[in-house]
């Protein structure tokens, strides 16, 4: 995983701090039970000097088996005494260890598999949330929800062109996004939201990240110009240890892309735009894009096989009526 120095050393950092402080809650909680029952250290020292006495055996070589069965024998009779005299009290020996966040690595960050050390699955995570946050941080994660979504600015009248009044439109698709919101999975289905601006994907679409995120989820909302513009100077920058935004769009569990179609197309603009996409959609993982361009508009800047993938594996979802924006001034 490419993710920069800063990202890894704040993952790392984060992990390590909740080891300290994990261990410092240990440390408490035995003083309060060491000054409640005073045989509780005595208990503790006996019961690592067995461990100690076995380690010493192994060492000193030859038959050793009876020496250790014996060993073996006294500490769990020790460790039987000890967990009696810590239940007269209410408590157990597990009061009197850390209550570690992560029990695979014991909040190390590491560990072994195949006899090998590899990053523990809590590093990574922390280091995906790290990632998004970086991203996430200029934009408008905080300022809507569905609470604030007025449907009343849509027109109930029927409009020619269209099967439905916009109310009733709009009344289908906030229905839909709210259950999606609360349902919403690593594995839910991609949205893809089309229509002319003012007519609120945007709004929506901020609406189901909030929720989203409230439930733990790792969200990234960015829209293309940004995204496309930072993809690229990682992309050409001299150091590569700096390039943390291709790996975050690829592990986030939701990817909302506002605005397709919007930033300045490239070549390197097209390819990278379709990776992301592709990448996630072959990882059954979530997308919501929002374009007020025509599909035959996002074909000839993305081509019809990328278009025709969204289509394929999205909800699709249109937006019609009026600029909704422009009556609220």
């Amino acid at each position: 995983m490419g993710y920069s120095i800063e990202v890894k050393n704040n993952a790392i950092n984060k992990i390590r701090e909740r080891k300290l402080s994990t261990e410092r809650e240990a440390d408490l909680r035995r003083d309060k039970i060491f000054s409640e029952l005073k045989d509780a250290k005595e208990y503790e020292r006996k019961i690592a000097s067995c461990g100690i006495k076995a380690g010493r055996a192994v060492l000193s070589g030859g038959d050793v088996k009876h020496e250790l069965e014996k060993l073996k024998d006294e500490s769990l009779k020790l460790q039987a005494e000890y967990e009696t005299l810590l239940n007269s009290k209410g408590y157990s020996i597990k009061d009197t260890e850390p209550k570690y966040f992560c029990e695979k690595c014991n909040d190390t960050g590491y560990i072994e598999l195949k006899n090998k050390t590899v990053m523990c699955s809590c590093l990574k995570k922390a280091m995906v949330e790290f990632a998004c946050e970086e991203l996430n941080r200029r934009s408008p994660l905080s300022l809507c929800t569905f609470d604030d979504f007025n449907l009343d600015y849509y027109s109930k009248d029927l409009d020619s062109d269209y099967p439905r009044s916009s109310y009733e439109q709009m009344k289908r698709i906030f229905d839909f996004c709210k259950k999606y919101a609360e349902t919403f999975s690593k594995h839910s289905k991609s949205i893809f939201m089309n229509g002319m601006t003012g007519l609120g994907k945007t709004h929506l679409s901020l609406a189901i990240a909030n929720e989203v995120i409230k439930k733990g989820y790792g969200v990234i909302y960015v829209s293309a110009p940004i995204l496309l513009s930072k993809l690229e100077k990682e992309y050409f920058s001299k150091n590569k240890e700096n390039s943390t935004t291709e790996d975050a769009l690829s592990e986030c569990d939701l990817l909302i892309v506002d605005d397709l179609g919007t930033e300045f197309t490239t070549q390197f603009s097209s390819k990278a735009i379709y990776n992301i996409f592709n990448s996630r959609l072959l990882l059954g993982k979530p997308v919501i894009v929002n374009t007020n361009l025509t599909l035959d508009k996002l074909e000839k800047i993305y081509t019809e096989r990328f278009v025709s993938r969204i289509i394929g594996e999205a909800e699709r979802l249109d937006f019609f009526g009026r600029d909704i924006r422009l009556m609220k001034k």
